[in-house]
């Protein structure tokens, strides 16, 4: 008799293990991170769903960042969207406008403990119309200078942090020295543009941030920026950098921050995660001031859940419990929040085991003060139509007046 039963409660257990097997959800994630640091909290969060969700299994897919928005494009038209994307800010537009987003204001604002009125209202613009939520902001992260400390105590400079510190980190001040730290390093370089991307898939983030701190931006009110007197200057500016002064990494080089070949780099907080391996003394400073006074630019990103997933209400569930309170402190040692709760916290300050809080209180200020990157629901359009363009700026006989206004001239329609 025991025997029999013995045998029926192992029956029965196989059976409810292999009915958990067939009924569990596989969650898909495309981020654009394949950070070791990055993936290994995102999976620990993803393991703390389980605590309510036993069944729900999180895979995180990296896509190279340079082909992220292209490649998301594809799966979707391809019947293979993911059922959670990180998506860029400037690619936000052109999804909500298409009707691939969830609503997820529903699903957040009823999840216990969530208070959804934490996000600053700022923070929530390009994500939310009225009362629909199209994606949740996981990051909105001030660019950054990143500097080689090492390489300024060779040239016997002043680092940018003690230069803002004095209020003497301006435009002028950021070629002045970034001339001098090629002189002294010799084969290596005083700037490079983000990521090393500024004459492709970065050109707007190379040219936005000294066009707003020249008073100007690249567009605003459906109309170009980059043929207004200040951003003309800020262009000019750099095309001297890059073929006069030579303190520029050029088109066709690589310099790389991150191994020690510039002295400088434009970048965010997230990538302090690669300079645990740096092998120099860096740090991180404020963007340069320029005539238009302290102009801070903000990068975001949020999470989205697409409409036609497969498995649309877990995976809104699953960026409910992604940006919880608890989860957004967690994510803010790489990732600054939108949550105002977590931002205002001292352990946001003191929470990065790599950046120093003498920098990380830049970097909040940073937020507070900063605008985000210029969006236009036709982005993919704009940035085609501008490449020839960019291309015909970057050349060390160039007509830059001609080329900003053949800028213009190939992106004004579709703004």
């Amino acid at each position: 008799m025991k025997a029999a039963l013995a045998g029926i409660a192992a029956s029965a257990l196989t059976l409810c293990i292999s009915t958990s097997a067939v009924f569990a959800t596989d969650l898909r994630m495309t981020v654009w991170t394949g950070s070791e640091a990055h993936l290994k909290m995102l999976n620990g969060i993803a393991e703390s769903f389980k605590a309510t969700h036993p069944d729900v299994n999180v895979k995180f897919e990296t896509v190279p960042v340079n082909d992220y928005t292209q490649k998301l494009t594809f799966q979707i038209a391809g019947g293979n969207a993911p059922d959670v994307a990180w998506m860029m800010e400037d690619a936000a537009p052109a999804f909500e406008n298409a009707n691939l987003l969830m609503d997820l204001g529903p699903t957040l604002k009823a999840a216990e403990g969530y208070d959804f009125d934490d996000f600053s209202k700022p923070a929530m613009g390009l994500w939310q119309k009225d009362e629909t939520v199209y994606g949740i902001p996981f990051s909105t992260s001030p660019f950054m200078i990143y500097y080689n400390k090492d390489m300024f105590d060779k040239a016997g400079l002043e680092d940018p942090l003690t230069l803002a510190a004095k209020g003497e980190w301006n435009m002028d001040k950021f070629q002045e020295v970034s001339k001098k730290l090629a002189a002294a390093n010799p084969g290596k370089w005083g700037f490079e543009f983000k990521d090393g991307e500024g004459y492709a898939s970065r050109m707007t983030h190379a040219l936005l941030p000294p066009i707003r701190a020249y008073g100007g931006d690249i567009w605003s009110n459906k109309e170009c920026g980059f043929d207004k007197p200040e951003a003309v200057k800020a262009v000019k500016q750099l095309h001297d950098m890059v073929f006069k002064d030579k303190s520029i990494v050029p088109p066709g080089e690589q310099g790389d921050y991150f191994s020690g070949n510039s002295a400088m780099t434009v970048n965010q907080i997230s990538r302090a995660s690669k300079m645990a391996e740096a092998g120099f003394k860096w740090g991180i400073a404020p963007l340069p001031t320029g005539p238009g006074g302290e102009s801070p630019v903000i990068g975001q990103a949020g999470l989205v859940v697409f409409a036609e997933g497969k498995n649309t209400e877990i995976a809104a569930e699953f960026v409910a419990h992604m940006t919880n309170k608890e989860n957004v402190a967690t994510m803010a040692q790489f990732f600054p929040p939108a949550r105002k709760s977590v931002l205002q916290a001292d352990a946001f300050i003191n929470g990065n085991k790599l950046v120093p809080p003498e920098m990380m209180k830049n970097v909040a200020a940073a937020i507070e003060k900063g605008r985000v990157v210029s969006a236009n629901e036709k982005a993919p359009q704009i940035l085609a139509a501008m490449a020839p363009r960019v291309d015909a700026l970057w050349k060390p006989d160039a007509d830059v007046d001609a080329a900003i206004k053949g800028i213009c001239a190939a992106i004004q329609p579709l703004l």
